[in-house]
């Protein structure tokens, strides 16, 4: 595994689920205010920043499409870099 792993990454080795991730879009959709969510198994992941580096995520959210919404925010979870706490 990568020294600086994806969602992804760490999906594909078990380290975090398929529900977790789903929690993690859901908290986004819900609220976008965490900074810290933590994700799974010590992972703690900046929602803000990953909706933030993902432009495709940041237009869905201004749309009333849900099923957009939700896969946008979840490619941006994939993408994005969360910390070993």
């Amino acid at each position: 595994m990568a020294s600086n792993p994806t969602v992804s990454d760490l999906r594909k080795v078990s380290e975090v689920t398929d529900d977790e991730i789903t929690a993690a879009v859901d908290a986004v959709l819900v609220d976008l205010t965490s900074e810290a969510y933590p994700l799974a198994k010590g992972w703690t992941l900046d929602l803000v920043a990953a909706v933030a580096s993902y432009k495709a995520s940041q237009d869905a959210l201004l749309t009333d499409r849900d099923a957009y919404k939700r896969n946008m925010v979840r490619t941006a979870i994939l993408l994005a870099h969360p910390v070993k706490a």
